[in-house]
């Protein structure tokens, strides 16, 4: 018999497979005949593990998620139409700009105030439907673009799209060595006031082998946190030489990202690779190492899936966050024998070769080269029915399965996080920019503006239809400050 709890996860990943939208958050309506009952209920379960808000029959909106549960699948329609392909990179363009209204308000905001016209604008970035609009925003609102992609995370087909709609594309995944490196010294020669970068590492490049062209920079604005960790020791060194806007602690952009986005695309590559293996998340116990934002996000969506986690984990704060959301916490090499091991720190070095020997299956969802201490050459494809399975190889000396040879899962085995996530992420990187370019700040990294966060929260709230309490009848600034609890003590 079928274990409902499968069938309930593959038609999640489904819908988050075919059209790269959220789950969490979501209105969901789930039906089936009385002999589906069982599978109904667990993928309603499911779903409202992972975020999502089970909704009536009456109701109805763009965003309404319907799953008639059939058997072992079941029918999809989003907004009262049946899911359908998104059709060519052209196509997967549009269909991802249709749901990022918050990206496309921050921009149009940018466009009236004229902050980036004639402005030159490089975005270093993992090239896919969602990125590409980030770029095309931009040179609506008036800037001269051009998109540099590292060669391992670039879709040819979404790049020539870009390049078809006027935006020069710097990005080959054929190229490698010192190619990769000579292809991201020639996009940073194009010349840019500013660079919008994930991971810091054209930024570092230019420092490194091309000073003379930070000097026009008006600044950088920097995505992740595995690339502010080094911005920040460069500037403790002082050879930090640019304004840099730390994007990724903004709660608008780390508040979400990690937690909904990363846990959700991580984890459910994963899933979809492994079951080419004939394993589920649930066969294995799973140590996710590492608890800060994405190892938070990685194993709430692991145990919506119904997996057993585990924690590892340096830091003693959040050690005792994970001890309180349920997780055992332990070291690494206890907790990893047999298991499914997922990085989540980025942090090179993070799975060692001795970890590597305990793990059964080794994924990563932090995202720095290095993360697993591999030997590439010890690396062979798994194979299948007679064909090799993309992204999955076994390291032939320990006999562990390997997924993305090391990579962040989400980026090269999938198309990235969700639509509705990297919106909120890019009206940030929106926001940034246009706080960049107004205020000028010295060099150094810099926070962005609370009032710039809260602008694009609101945003956000308005475009997805949030009702919000009205504000109290007096504000802290003219509220009295006298204790009420000693008033008519004397």
């Amino acid at each position: 018999m079928i274990d409902p709890r499968a069938t309930a996860e593959r038609i999640l990943r489904r819908f988050a497979r075919e059209t790269n939208l959220l789950i969490a958050g979501r209105p969901v309506r789930v039906s089936a005949e009385a002999e589906d009952t069982d599978t109904a209920i667990a993928v309603a379960g499911m779903a409202r593990a992972l975020g999502a808000i089970l909704v009536e029959d009456d109701a109805t909106g763009p965003d309404v998620l319907d799953i008639d549960v059939r058997g072992d699948d079941a029918a999809l329609a989003l907004g009262g139409r049946p899911l359908g392909s998104r059709g060519d990179a052209a196509g997967r363009l549009d269909f991802a700009r249709t749901h990022m209204p918050v990206s496309t308000a921050l921009a149009g905001e940018l466009a009236e105030a004229g902050t980036v016209r004639g402005l030159r604008i490089g975005v270093s970035m993992t090239l896919e439907p969602k990125t590409a609009n980030l770029a095309l925003l931009l040179k609506d609102a008036g800037a001269e673009v051009a998109v540099y992609a590292h060669p391992d995370e670039t879709d040819p087909e979404v790049a020539a799209a870009l390049r078809a709609r006027g935006v020069p594309v710097d990005a080959d995944p054929t190229l490698s060595g010192d190619a990769e490196r000579e292809a991201a010294l020639a996009w940073l020669e194009r010349g840019f006031d500013v660079v919008v970068d994930d991971g810091s590492h054209l930024v570092r490049l230019a420092h490194e082998a091309a000073p003379h062209l930070i000097e026009r920079w008006i600044g950088v604005t920097e995505e992740t946190t595995s690339g502010l960790t080094p911005l920040r020791l460069m500037a403790a060194q002082g050879t930090l030489r640019t304004p840099v806007v730390a994007v990724n602690d903004a709660a608008t952009k780390t508040g979400f990202d990690n937690r909904y986005g990363t846990g959700q695309s991580c984890v459910f590559a994963i899933a979809d690779l492994i079951e080419h293996a004939d394993a589920t998340v649930r066969d294995l116990p799973v140590l996710a190492i590492g608890y800060g934002p994405v190892g938070v996000g990685v194993a709430a969506h692991l145990r919506a899936l119904g997996a057993h986690v585990t924690v590892a984990e340096l830091d003693p704060l959040r050690a005792l966050l994970a001890v309180h959301d349920g997780y055992e916490v332990g070291r690494a090499e206890d907790l990893a024998q047999g298991a499914l091991v997922i990085s989540c720190t980025g942090v090179a070095g993070t799975v060692t070769r001795e970890l590597l020997a305990l793990g059964t299956i080794v994924a990563v969802a932090g995202g720095v080269p290095g993360e697993v201490d591999l030997d590439e050459a010890a690396l062979a494809p798994v194979v299948v029915a007679g064909a090799p399975i993309p992204h999955l190889d076994v390291d032939t000396e320990r006999g562990t399965l390997i997924l993305d040879r090391g990579g962040c899962i989400n980026v090269t085995a999938a198309e990235g996080n969700p639509i509705e996530i990297m919106d909120l992420s890019f009206a940030t990187q929106l926001a940034a920019v246009r706080h960049l370019v107004e205020t000028r700040p010295g060099i150094g990294v810099h926070p962005l503006a609370d009032e710039a966060v809260a602008h694009v929260a609101e945003v956000a709230a308005t475009a997805r239809g949030l009702a919000l309490d009205s504000a109290a009848a007096s504000s802290p600034a003219d509220a009295d400050w006298r204790s009420r609890r000693y008033r008519g003590a004397r």
